[in-house]
């Protein structure tokens, strides 16, 4: 199982671009000012609240660059 700083670093070093995840405390917690890859967090893990905004989500990634951080609030 890895960590969150060996996920980050195994996903950008197999290619990824985006990292999507629902952990709220991963800026705090990983120092990403030295990543290429873009984090973008979702506020929830309900599936059923994420699956009526999915469109939000998907533009948020759409907008990722190199390095950037977004959080995605789910009402």
């Amino acid at each position: 199982m890895l960590e969150n700083g060996e996920l980050l670093s195994a996903a950008e070093n197999d290619g990824f671009d985006i990292f999507v995840t629902t952990d709220r405390n991963l800026q705090y917690q990983q120092n990403l000012s030295d990543r290429q890859i873009s984090v973008v967090v979702i506020s929830t893990t309900s599936w059923p609240r994420i699956k009526t905004v999915v469109n939000i989500v998907v533009s948020a990634i759409n907008a990722a660059s190199p390095n950037s951080f977004v959080e995605v609030e789910i009402p």
